[in-house]
């Protein structure tokens, strides 16, 4: 597939200032778009925003008033947005449900869920007005299995869904609006949970079919395809990026998958 090229495009990225969000932000950018980068963490966002010659600007993605406030920003600084990718999120510690806390419950739904509504529709209404623009939302695997994350798998189901009502909604505008599922990714969130004993990499990686984790540039070049005209028919869709963690569960109970063909086994 030849490489996108997004020249005189300007994109937005929520959550821009670290993992999948950074990600994004420098494979935008390195294809020609002029970059938003958008995060809580200003400081951060800011050192992106130098890194790929973009503007940075605090977000708190949860409010409607900030998401509004940070599209006419955009907007104002940059020009008319072209592409919004919304990758701000939390994850959750796999607790019990008995266990699991409620403001932990209403601090994933809030920013997962809301924030990821409320930046899909302040930046879009705007797309929806000129007559395109291409949205991606981050969702996860997460919210097409059952997991022990019972805050976390509901949010992300949950934007695959508003995902889908927004392609349907604005398709006739011009805009097209997808999902991406990142399966377990490295990323420095994830990286926390690992050091303090939440994660285990060997199960992260022996439960995908390729035996390896997904790394955030996976994730940037599936985002930056759906942004692209190379997929220009597409809308509606919520695309896997999980090392082939789907398909590999089921194989489990005939005894897992086979090794590799290779070296004459």
């Amino acid at each position: 597939m030849s490489e996108q090229n997004f020249a005189g495009k300007v994109a937005a990225v929520t959550g821009g200032a670290s993992g999948i969000g950074a990600a994004c932000c420098r494979l935008l950018a390195a294809r020609g778009a002029r970059v938003a980068v958008a995060d809580l963490d200003l400081a951060r966002a800011e050192a992106v925003a130098r890194e790929v010659g973009g503007i940075a600007f605090a977000l708190d993605v949860s409010t409607k008033a900030a998401n509004d406030a940070a599209a006419a920003a955009v907007e104002a600084q940059l020009g008319p947005v072209d592409i919004l990718v919304t990758s701000a999120g939390v994850i959750q510690r796999p607790l019990r449900a008995e266990e699991l806390p409620e403001r932990d419950v209403e601090n994933v739904v809030r920013i997962d869920q809301i924030g990821t509504w409320n930046s899909a529709v302040a930046f879009g209404r705007r797309m929806a007005v000129r007559g395109s623009g291409a949205v991606v939302t981050i969702a996860s695997i997460a919210g097409i299995r059952s997991m022990p994350l019972h805050a976390y798998s509901p949010a992300k189901a949950a934007v695959i869904e508003m995902t889908r009502c927004l392609a349907a909604e604005w398709g006739r505008s011009g805009v097209r609006v997808n999902a991406v599922s990142p399966g377990f990714t490295r990323t420095p969130a994830l990286q926390e949970a690992i050091d303090r004993g939440e994660r285990v990499v060997s199960l992260l990686e022996g439960g995908s079919a390729l035996g390896r984790m997904v790394t955030p540039e996976d994730i940037a070049e599936a985002v930056c395809f759906l942004c692209s005209d190379a997929a220009c028919a597409i809308t509606g869709i919520n695309l896997p990026v999980d090392a082939g963690w789907l398909v590999a569960g089921s194989w489990a109970t005939y005894g897992g998958l086979p090794g590799p063909r290779g070296n004459g086994k």
